[in-house]
């Protein structure tokens, strides 16, 4: 399959640029080009592509705007590029909330110190967006065809038909990645402002973007949601976030679990690392965490998610019809770790029900 792209941005020296990225993959092919808004919604409906890439700020008519009517006109998958500023983080979040599926920060450097890297990193991200496609309601749906949408894997994914449970639980840890920011404000939008539990969220996220997310989330939600910083304290109904570019653990001082925050090691792909929260979660609640897998690419989560069960914690993971990437819930569940699959809407009232 060959993605099919449309570029928009009112830079032409931008367009220039992804234009020679895109086409020199041989997977995906740059159909068109756009350099505001208004005429995006135009070329869209024309050549209706696999994949439109977006720029926010641009006269005539922004991207956001762009993105609603794009989605309710022709509803296809848009990839956000924004500048990693507080306002360019706010109105991303603001584009995946009008549907836009995912985001990239428009400074390559900041997607990867590589550039070679990040141009790689940039061309999967399209060819997976166009192979997925437009996440699926979290509905029943008739299956589709092995033609339509790519199998993460061979291995069929075992879905437990046992619905959740109450259990006796200290922590709820949450990680994800692609489609992540909109699968967070779903799940914790339904959590009532006396949720007794704390909270981790780790989100693959750059370090600028962090701050704006967690303060939207709040604003959104009844629960308490802020960023990290270390030697924070849990307390029930405050969720914290993992800040980008860092690593998040729980420990213990002085028989108190409390936030730790420390610079990544050398060879860590994901700052912040799902792994890395979550093996901590393991250790300092034995047997009595919730941790909860939602969309994203790639399996970090997988290796904590081993360590969790292994003490005797649950696992549920996000289903794959509702998921935008189907990779990190589909690895926890074929490694047989998922003690429930849930449909992403599923998520938030069945977390306030069993804790």
């Amino acid at each position: 399959m060959v993605a099919r792209v449309l570029i928009v941005d009112d830079s032409s020296f931008f367009r220039h640029r992804l234009n020679e990225i895109l086409e020199a993959d041989p997977r995906i092919e740059v159909i068109g080009t756009a350099n505001n808004g208004l005429e995006a919604v135009k070329r869209a409906a024309e050549l209706k592509p696999d994949v439109i890439t977006m720029d926010i700020e641009m006269p005539v008519m922004d991207g956001i705007t762009a993105v609603r009517k794009i989605m309710q006109a022709t509803p296809l998958p848009i990839l956000m590029f924004s500048s990693l500023t507080t306002e360019g983080a706010k109105a991303t979040f603001e584009a995946l909330e009008a549907g836009a599926v995912d985001y990239l920060p428009k400074k390559f450097d900041d997607i990867s110190k590589d550039k070679e890297e990040a141009k790689r990193l940039l061309c999967a991200r399209v060819r997976l967006i166009a192979a997925r496609g437009l996440p699926r309601p979290a509905t029943p749906a008739p299956a589709r065809s092995a033609t339509a949408t790519p199998a993460p894997s061979k291995t069929a994914v075992r879905r437990p038909s046992a619905m959740p449970t109450k259990g006796n639980y200290k922590i709820v840890a949450i990680g994800t990645s692609t489609g992540g920011p909109v699968a967070l404000q779903d799940v914790l939008t339904k959590l009532p402002a006396t949720f007794p539990l704390p909270l981790i969220l780790i989100q693959h996220m750059p370090a600028t973007f962090t701050p704006a997310f967690a303060q939207r989330l709040s604003g959104l939600c009844k629960i308490e949601v802020r960023e990290a910083v270390n030697g924070d304290e849990l307390k029930p109904g405050l969720a914290l976030l993992a800040p980008g570019g860092k690593q998040m653990e729980v420990v213990m001082r002085a028989g108190r679990p409390v936030i730790s925050i420390s610079e990544s090691k050398p060879g860590q792909t994901y700052k912040p690392s799902v792994d890395t929260s979550f093996e901590s979660v393991a250790k300092a609640y034995p047997g009595k965490a919730l941790a909860i897998v939602l969309t994203g690419m790639g399996s970090d989560g997988r290796e904590g998610a081993k360590a969790l069960k292994r003490g005797g914690s649950k696992l549920w993971s996000q289903d794959e019809e509702s998921c935008v990437v189907y990779g990190m819930p589909a690895a926890v569940a074929e490694a047989g770790l998922s003690d429930s699959v849930l449909p992403l809407a599923d998520i938030g009232t069945s977390l306030a029900r069993c804790v």
